[in-house]
């Protein structure tokens, strides 16, 4: 039997990239389109990506980090752009009509469905942070207690208490 290679600094094909990178199955398929969450005026934040990409592989973690921090007050939709049918136009309820051509992308709308944010490439977790933090009227990260993820023993301790 041949052992499987992935590799995240290649532009293989390996799978899924947020199962196999970013250990989070739960992202794709999104829950919503665009157009649902738009009409809920309810935060997006569309994530271009394609499977086989280094930068895209490495990415995926940025992605799930939103979705750690923001996903039960945001949708997080990340769009293959192998998906994105090619047409002359598209509505502005659609993810093609934001597609620049270049990925990763991040498209960030605040509740209006206003674009708050729109960068092609390695866009930090901080800048995405503090663009989330003003559609959410948060204080600014220097400002707030510092979120941390509680470690597996903390949780048990407190269900056994």
């Amino acid at each position: 039997m041949q052992p499987a290679f992935a590799g995240i600094n290649t532009d293989t094909y390996d799978g899924n990239i947020f199962v196999v990178y970013a250990g989070n199955g739960s992202l794709v398929p999104p829950k919503q389109t665009l157009a649902q969450t738009l009409a809920e005026h309810k935060p997006a934040v569309l994530a271009f990506y394609v499977e086989d990409s280094s930068d895209c592989k490495q990415y995926a973690l940025i992605v799930s980090r939103i979705q750690e921090f923001y996903g039960r007050a945001a949708e997080i939709i990340p769009v293959s752009v192998d998906s994105i049918l090619p047409k002359e136009t598209y509505a502005t309820t659609e993810p093609g009509y934001y597609y620049s051509g270049a990925v990763p992308q991040v498209v960030l709308f605040n509740q209006s469905g206003n674009v708050v944010l729109n960068k092609n490439g390695q866009v930090r977790y901080e800048e995405i942070d503090d663009r989330l933090r003003e559609v959410f009227d948060l204080l600014p990260r220097d400002k707030s207690v510092q979120l941390k993820r509680r470690s597996f023993n903390e949780l048990n301790s407190e269900i056994t208490e």
